[in-house]
C-alpha cells in the first residue's frame, strides 16, 4: 500500500501545515506521519470544502451529524458536500439531505432553482441500500492501491453507466486517466461534470489543468475563470489561472491572480513563488499597483 509523508501531502494538495493542523483538531482527519491514497481523497476534499470559506467547526459539525444519521464510515468519501448559503448539505442516495435539521430535498431532475425542504424520516431513508453509492465507496477504496486502480476505474464506469449525471465519478475516473496520461479521456471526464453539476468549482479547475496539459491554454483559462467565478476564494484556481495566463504571455492578467493568490494563502513555498513572479512582472514591466475600490489593478 502506497503511504504519502506529511511533507507529500502538503506539496501534492498545496497545503498547508496549518490547515492539516485544524483539520486534525476537529477531529476531521487523524493526526499521522503517513497517508493513504483515501486520506488524500478525504484531504482533497477538505481543501475543496476550504474554498467555500466555511468554518472548519461547520464543516465539522456537519460531516459527524451526516455519518451519524446516514451510517457512512466516511461522510467525505462517500458521499458529496454542496454549499447552500452558510451551511453544507450533502448528496447521498439519490437525494440532497441536511443532517443537522434532519431534512431531505430530493433531486429532481429537470428541475430549476433552489430545493425545497421536506420534512422526512431520514434516517430511515438514507440506511436503505443504494446500488450507486455503494459502488462509489468501493471504488474510493480501490483506488487506495495502485494494483486495483484498472477495477476501480472499470466500477466507476459502472457508476456512470447506472447514473450518467454522477459529478463525482466522473471526476474522480477523470482523475485516474490524467494520471494514465489518457488526457483525451480525462477531458471528456471533466466536461461530463460540470454539465452534470454546473456549480462543481472542482470539476472546472480539473478541467482546466488538463486542458493546460493538452495546451489548449485559451480553454484551460476559461475553465480556471468558472471555478474561480464559482468560488471567488478559489486560491489554486487563482494559482493556476495566473500560470497560464503568463503561459500565454498576458503578463498583466497574470499579475492579478498572483496578487489574489498571495492575499488568499500568504506563506509557505508556492506564495513565495507568487510573490517571486509577481516582482518579476513589476520589475519587467514597469507596473505601479493602485487600490480602486477594494480592487487591485495595473496601471502602466
Amino acid at each position: 500500500m502506497t503511504r504519502y509523508s506529511r511533507r507529500d501531502v502538503l506539496r501534492i494538495l498545496h497545503l498547508q501545515t496549518r490547515h492539516l493542523s485544524a483539520w486534525e483538531r476537529a477531529g476531521l482527519i487523524v493526526s499521522q506521519n503517513q497517508y493513504t491514497f483515501e486520506d488524500l481523497g478525504q484531504l482533497r476534499t477538505l481543501r475543496d470544502l476550504r474554498a467555500t470559506r466555511i468554518s472548519v467547526r461547520s464543516i465539522s459539525r456537519s460531516v459527524t451529524a451526516m455519518q451519524r444519521v446516514a451510517g457512512l464510515r466516511n461522510a467525505l468519501l462517500e458521499s458529496s458536500a454542496v454549499r447552500r448559503g452558510s451551511r453544507l448539505i450533502w448528496r447521498h442516495a439519490g437525494s440532497l439531505m441536511d443532517p443537522v435539521t434532519q431534512q431531505l430535498a430530493f433531486d429532481f431532475e429537470g428541475s430549476t432553482g433552489e430545493p425545497s425542504f421536506v420534512r422526512t424520516g431520514i434516517l430511515e431513508t438514507v440506511r436503505k441500500s443504494n446500488k450507486v453509492q455503494e459502488l462509489f465507496a468501493a471504488a474510493v477504496r480501490l483506488e487506495e492501491k495502485l494494483e486495483t486502480l484498472t477495477e476501480a476505474a472499470e466500477v466507476y464506469e459502472s457508476i456512470l453507466r447506472e447514473q450518467p449525471d454522477h459529478a463525482a465519478a466522473a471526476i474522480n475516473l477523470g482523475t485516474i486517466r490524467y494520471g494514465q496520461k489518457e488526457f483525451s479521456a480525462a477531458e471528456r471526464l471533466y466536461r461530463r461534470a460540470t454539465e452534470s453539476d454546473p456549480e462543481y468549482a472542482l470539476a472546472f479547475f480539473d478541467l482546466g489543468n488538463v486542458l493546460d496539459e493538452m495546451q489548449q491554454m485559451d480553454d484551460a483559462i476559461v475553465a480556471y475563470r468558472r471555478a474561480i467565478a464559482l468560488v471567488p476564494q478559489y486560491a489554486d484556481a487563482h494559482y493556476n489561472l495566473a500560470l497560464a495566463y503568463e503561459r500565454q504571455g498576458e503578463r498583466r492578467k497574470a499579475l492579478r491572480h498572483w496578487l489574489v493568490y498571495v492575499r488568499l494563502d500568504p506563506v509557505g513555498p508556492w506564495s513565495s513563488h507568487a510573490k517571486g513572479q509577481a516582482r518579476k512582472i513589476l520589475s519587467g514591466e514597469r507596473l505601479t499597483i493602485v487600490s480602486r475600490r477594494n480592487m487591485l489593478v495595473a496601471a502602466g
